[in-house]
């Protein structure tokens, strides 16, 4: 009988498309300054051989959007997303293009997301383009245009989950890695075990970054220039301790981002709402929820008291699981 309680762990390698993400792409003199000036992160600075976790944010810090961002060029920059944000932060960022010589488009339709579990012992956040076969790493030629570009593929190394490679491949529509077919529910399961929730409809304007410890896995620079909710961002940080976090959590029942968490302390006030969830077939139900640290510290003392539950009703159970990463107190 499986232990839905441990902590799972994946054998299989493989790649499966992903329906749940699309693409921005941005494109012209501008692209990188343009997005640098509306994200969490330094996409000026950013070269061919990196890619920048960052965050869309509102003038009150509260995330709109997160992405997984890199250049394919010196004027072309893709932007990795979730569909069900794509087209309102699309339109979003476009309101702030004004004399910016840049473009904003969806792309979705030319490019594919792949999710590939694999053996690459590339740095989280390292980019490579591969030829259309997908087997041999290129050189990107900053000074070509797309008429004298073949097809790519971009591969980004991602944060890993349960000690298994992982990385988001974009393909051109109507191909696909040569990998055994990975099972969507084993990404999905990958994408909570990593510990990085990505902002979705049901979490809209809920955190701002460091509520789902962006600053720890380098979603957020601080040395940078301005962008919308900047101040509330960098106040969150520097003045005083953070409240809430991210946490992994392992659930008695299948839950869904957006439902609030509640602790046995207090159990009039939510302590916190669930950011990211799957439910998997073999391994049971995960989440990351950003809770309060009162509450996280409460449940990992064990006591009644601690006990975390999802919704009013005495729903899902959550026990707390270590993050798979260090939270970074000195940024």
């Amino acid at each position: 009988m499986t232990d839905h309680t441990a902590l799972p762990t994946f054998s299989s390698l493989g790649a499966c498309p992903l329906p749940h993400l699309g693409v921005i792409r941005a494109t012209g003199p501008d692209a990188a300054s343009f997005l640098h000036n509306q994200l969490t992160q330094d996409f000026l600075l950013l070269d061919a051989n990196h890619a920048r976790l960052a965050a869309f944010c509102n003038a009150k810090g509260r995330m709109q959007a997160s992405m997984v961002g890199f250049k394919t060029g010196p004027e072309d920059v893709l932007l990795v997303m979730r569909q069900d944000l794509l087209a309102q932060t699309l339109k979003r960022l476009s309101m702030f293009v004004l004399r910016a010589k840049v473009k904003l488009s969806d792309a979705s339709a030319a490019l594919g997301v792949w999710g590939v579990f694999d053996h690459a012992t590339d740095l989280p956040w390292t980019c490579r383009a591969m030829d259309a076969s997908g087997a041999k790493l290129i050189a990107v030629n900053p000074s070509a245009t797309d008429a004298d570009t073949p097809p790519h593929v971009w591969s980004v190394t991602l944060y890993p989950a349960a000690g298994v490679s992982r990385s988001l491949q974009l393909w051109p529509v109507g191909s696909a890695p040569a990998l055994p077919a990975l099972a969507l529910d084993d990404w999905l399961l990958g994408e909570v075990l990593s510990g990085i929730a990505d902002v979705q409809a049901a979490s809209f304007e809920a955190f701002v970054p460091q509520m789902l410890n962006y600053e720890s896995v380098d979603g957020v620079n601080f040395k940078k220039g301005c962008y919308p909710g900047q101040e509330v961002v960098a106040r969150s940080q520097f003045r005083g301790t953070l409240k809430r976090r991210a946490y992994l959590a392992h659930a008695t029942a299948p839950v869904q981002a957006g439902q609030e968490v509640f602790s046995a302390a207090d159990s009039a006030q939510p302590a916190g709402v669930v950011a990211q969830a799957v439910h998997h077939s073999l391994h049971g139900d995960w989440a990351l929820v950003c809770l309060q640290t009162s509450a996280a510290d409460a449940a990992q003392q064990a006591g009644a008291e601690g006990v975390l539950t999802v919704g009013t009703d005495g729903g899902a159970v959550l026990a707390l699981h270590p993050l798979p990463y260090a939270l970074r107190d000195d940024i």
